[in-house]
């Protein structure tokens, strides 16, 4: 994800159910990332439930075929601009690289992504009670209570194991997204009295909208839309009542990413 400035608070929104599914899945790796390494059983449960997050993302669609579509996609459309004047072709070349060596790795998943943790009994007997409201616990689950008290060295490798089968999925989304975000530079917008719209051309569909809010501001920003047009809505939070609209012009960047 581009690095936003210290300052600035960034906010995504999605405009299709494909790029809606990559952000979805970037979100469960950095989680599962982000707790992998810690040595405590609350980390480690929070690293499972990130896992068992994506094999449910798995099971409602065919990622494997919108990986590697993505991919083509990404490919083509970079191949077709080499000529441009202006071009830096070294960088390029390497983009298409990576492309290509990602979308051959997508290829040699046997089956559908995520079986082998589906077929995991282990995993399966916490997934089967993830749904119920505290129905991990140690009396409803002996086994998983058993393995979240052996040493941390065990359990990591254990989910560094079942992660490691993903790997190659982590390394397209990251790279599908790298090039989403980068490929417009963003603009400076004003939002009158907190509400923001813009049509969009439907021959050149955007993927994600991007907006940059000063931390200053202590406002968040609502974002909603298709693929004909966005509405970008500043709301004020309240501890005590549900956030409303402000009324206040707003200045804020906005990204809208195209490729």
């Amino acid at each position: 994800m581009p690095s936003a400035p210290p300052d600035t608070i960034v906010y995504e929104h999605p405009l299709n159910e494909k790029t809606r599914t990559l952000l979805r899945l970037e979100h469960q790796f950095r989680q599962v990332e982000h707790y992998l390494p810690q040595t405590d059983v609350w980390a480690s449960r929070a690293a499972i439930d990130g896992l068992l997050d994506m094999v449910n993302i798995f099971s409602r669609a065919d990622i494997k075929a919108d990986l590697i579509k993505e991919l083509d996609r990404h490919r083509e459309k970079l191949a077709g601009i080499r000529r441009t004047p202006g071009i830096d072709t070294e960088r390029l070349d390497i983009i298409l690289d990576n492309l290509e060596k990602a979308t051959g790795r997508i290829y040699q998943i046997n089956g559908q992504i995520g079986h082998a943790m589906r077929g995991n009994e282990f995993l399966k007997s916490i997934l089967k009670r993830s749904s119920i409201p505290g129905g991990t616990c140690a009396f409803d689950l002996p086994y998983y209570h058993y393995w979240l008290q052996q040493p941390h060295e065990f359990r990591q490798a254990e989910i560094r194991s079942w992660l490691g089968t993903l790997e190659p999925v982590e390394t397209a989304v990251d790279l599908i997204l790298s090039l989403v975000r980068s490929s417009t530079s963003p603009t400076r917008q004003t939002a009158r009295e907190g509400l923001f719209q813009q049509n969009l051309d439907a021959q050149a569909p955007t993927q994600l909208v991007r907006v940059g809010v000063p931390r200053s501001l202590h406002l968040f920003a609502e974002i909603s839309g298709g693929k004909h047009r966005f509405i970008v809505r500043f709301m004020e939070p309240s501890e005590e009542e549900r956030p409303s609209p402000t009324r206040q012009d707003v200045e804020f960047s906005l990204t809208t990413c195209i490729l």
